[in-house]
């Protein structure tokens, strides 16, 4: 075994020892590639900062990052960060400002927190949509019109888009394509008499100085080579200013046995929302790219236009074509957009790790065998996007998502989607989510699951304060098939779940639950569920006591805040 230690006080040109260690992440990677055998970088207390992604591939195999002193009780607190600390000064106005020069962010931390992008809410004025975007008879005092980011809020129940502005005229608001052209397309829909023909007028606008308000920022870009962020501090406030500048941190594709423990990942923006080509949300972590458009029909009266194809929010560490890659004891925070994405490969395994303060899912995890997901805390994330789940799984096999907490977000708790079979959602603890959205639920499941033998679990789990209306604590959903739904408990949704979908469901069973409310259409069950044993005990109380069982089995095995 080797190690090797990094400071950001350190120094590349010594030999990475304990007393004089190197100064960069790369450096230690370059020097774990030359080393024999297996190889442990100890990361010392600090902020890493990146100024590029950590990019690691099958000869950086088997080596492990850790914090120094990872699972003591000397344990320092090591960041690996993306941002840019910068300076600048507080004008008249009270308003802080700094250049940045070309340097483009949809995000800002400031004193260690995130801060929210200045915004108000709508258009004001008489608003019509237009050939290429909007007009308002209300006047528009916006200083730089082409950095402007409009949000769409609930262009579906579950969606919610994000488009931007490229020029203003006398209450002609042009948007940028080919996002604007792409979402006439996508969002289309009647939905019993009710109809909607591409994206209705924004129910947020984000990002110009003129929007401050105190422990907001906006990023002007209205002079190319010279851009200035704006930060409106709270009363008192000294800030000490982050820009992040990285999206990805961490890239690691085709490795094999390399762990990450005890290390903090912070610090990145997301730009793609703010670009030409938009953010055009669907389901959960997917998004329009171009391609196919298909239609829906989900009762008769009904249809919406749907991607066929979709691309997924990325993430600040990726995980691509890898075997055997572990987090452990981390912490993924201020993240601009997914935390923790992993793509194929197989055996990743993610425990005991936190993530919070995230603009999109915590995990998302597609076409991967054999991932364990388990003792994790997920909280305070889907901050830019509503739509993304806390926990979201996709064409996987044998998959596991047990013991976690999963709280605080703005739709789904936890997803999976369609599957090879073998997915195991069990033991977690799913407490107020959909605060935002609606259709969705504290945990769902969509589409085929398997077979017979090889289908998807769900037991165990206790969920509670399913939040916004139109939401189920359970949800199988999209002609889901071969799952069990078993010894779980739902308390205070919209509704506990719901048999009658479309497509309907197929060898879905639902056995043991115990909910303090009928799920919709237990009167009246569908031929492709079975619905048995379960019990329905409207009192808090009595619900709580017999249930107690399920309760202390679930959630986090580490108790933490």
């Amino acid at each position: 075994m080797t190690d090797f230690h990094v400071s950001p006080s350190g120094d590349d040109a010594t030999p990475g020892t304990a007393e004089r260690p190197f100064a960069t992440l790369a450096r230690a990677r370059q020097a774990a590639r030359e080393a024999d055998g297996d190889v442990t970088v100890h990361l010392r207390a600090g902020t890493h900062v990146l100024t590029e992604p950590l990019d690691l591939t099958e000869e950086d195999s088997r080596v492990v990052y850790q914090a120094f002193g990872y699972g003591t009780a000397a344990q320092e607190e090591a960041v690996v960060s993306g941002g840019r600390e910068v300076a600048g000064r507080r004008g008249p106005d009270g308003v802080w400002r700094a250049e940045v020069g070309d340097l483009v962010t949809r995000h800002l931390v400031v004193d260690g927190r995130r801060v929210e992008r200045a915004g108000v809410d709508g258009l004001p004025g008489t608003v019509r949509r237009t050939a290429t975007g909007y007009a308002t008879d209300a006047p528009l005092d916006w200083r730089s019109p082409a950095g402007v980011e409009f949000v769409h809020r609930g262009v579906y129940p579950w969606t919610e888009a994000r488009t931007a502005v490229a020029a203003v005229h006398d209450g002609e608001i042009t948007m940028a394509q080919p996002a604007f052209g792409w979402a006439v397309d996508v969002y289309n829909s009647e939905w019993f008499g009710q109809v909607m023909s591409g994206p209705p007028a924004p129910t947020r606008v984000e990002n110009d100085p003129a929007f401050l308000t105190e422990g907001t920022f906006a990023l002007d870009r209205s002079r190319p080579g010279g851009h200035v962020v704006h930060y409106l501090p709270r009363p008192g406030e000294e800030p000490r200013v982050v820009v992040p500048a990285l999206e990805v941190l961490v890239r690691a594709t085709g490795v094999r046995d390399v762990a990450f423990r005890g290390v903090v990942f912070a610090d990145t923006t997301w730009l793609r929302p703010g670009g030409d080509r938009g953010f055009l949300h669907y389901h959960s972590n997917g998004y329009y790219d171009g391609g196919r458009i298909g239609r829906v029909e989900p009762a008769e009266g009904a249809w919406l236009t749907v991607p066929e194809e979709q691309e997924q929010i990325p993430a600040g560490v990726q995980v691509d074509g890898s075997t055997g890659v572990r987090f452990e004891g981390c912490r993924f925070t201020r993240l601009g957009a997914a935390g923790l994405g992993a793509t194929g490969g197989a055996d990743l395994v993610v425990r005991g790790c936190d993530f919070d303060t995230l603009a999109a899912s915590a995990i998302s995890v597609t076409g991967t065998d054999g991932a364990v997901i388990e003792d994790n805390l997920v909280a305070d994330v889907g901050l830019d996007h509503s739509g993304s789940a806390g926990i979201t799984f996709h064409d996987t096999a044998d998959c596991t998502v047990a013991h976690n907490h999963v709280r605080d977000v703005p739709h789904n708790g936890i997803v999976a989607h369609p599957s090879r079979g073998g997915t195991r959602i069990t033991r977690n603890l799913v407490t107020r989510t959909m605060g935002v959205l609606a259709d969705g639920g504290g945990i769902y499941l969509s589409g085929a699951q398997g077979t017979s033998e090889h289908g998807a679990v769900i037991s165990g789990n206790v969920v509670e304060d399913t939040r916004t209306p139109y939401n189920f604590g359970l949800y199988t959903d999209y002609g889901a098939t071969w799952v069990a739904v078993e010894g779980n408990v739902v308390a205070r949704a919209d509704n506990t779940a719901v048999l009658h979908v479309h497509p309907p469901l197929e060898h879905v069973v639902y056995r043991g639950n115990f909910w303090d409310a009928d799920p919709v259409g237990s009167d009246a069950v569908p031929d492709g569920v079975t619905y048995e044993g379960n019990t329905t005990i409207a009192d808090p109380a009595g619900l709580d006591t017999a249930t107690a069982d399920i309760r202390a089995a679930a959630g986090l095995l580490t108790r933490r805040a």
